[in-house]
């Protein structure tokens, strides 16, 4: 599956907390996107449940992924790989919690997130 088959549905987003850290490593939502194409490629680690480990930053960091359902991707978490190897168990276990919440949200709840700046939409799939 390419995201260019997918439906004109598919948005990608970052969470206000993902945002800040990405700003802080001085990742662009250009690289951002692009990853998220690797992701649907299959170039990515899948976690289950509907998250996704993708290396960002020539392999400087790692990026948490959620996309249950596939239709709404959200950047959820980063860190570099100098400070952590992995994310912990319990930790997997709360991102396929999210992933399953993100799975079931409307577009009057991303709406709602978009306008009080919890989400920030960074591509659309007709724009990648």
């Amino acid at each position: 599956m390419t995201l260019e088959s997918t439906t004109v549905s598919t948005r990608i987003f970052k969470t206000k907390w993902f945002a800040a850290a990405a700003r802080k490593a001085h990742i662009k939502d250009a690289e951002l996107c692009k990853a998220i194409q690797e992701v649907v490629k299959g170039q990515a680690d899948d976690l289950g449940g509907g998250v996704f480990k993708k290396r960002i930053q020539k392999n400087l960091y790692r990026s948490i992924v959620l996309a249950k359902g596939r239709k709404h991707w959200v950047y959820a978490y980063l860190f570099a790989k100098k400070d952590r190897d992995n994310i912990e168990d319990d930790e997997l276990e709360a991102f396929r919690k999210l992933a399953g919440l993100y799975a079931k949200k409307t577009e009057a709840d991303l709406k709602r997130e978009l306008m009080d700046k919890e989400l920030v939409e960074i591509c659309h799939a007709k724009e990648i």
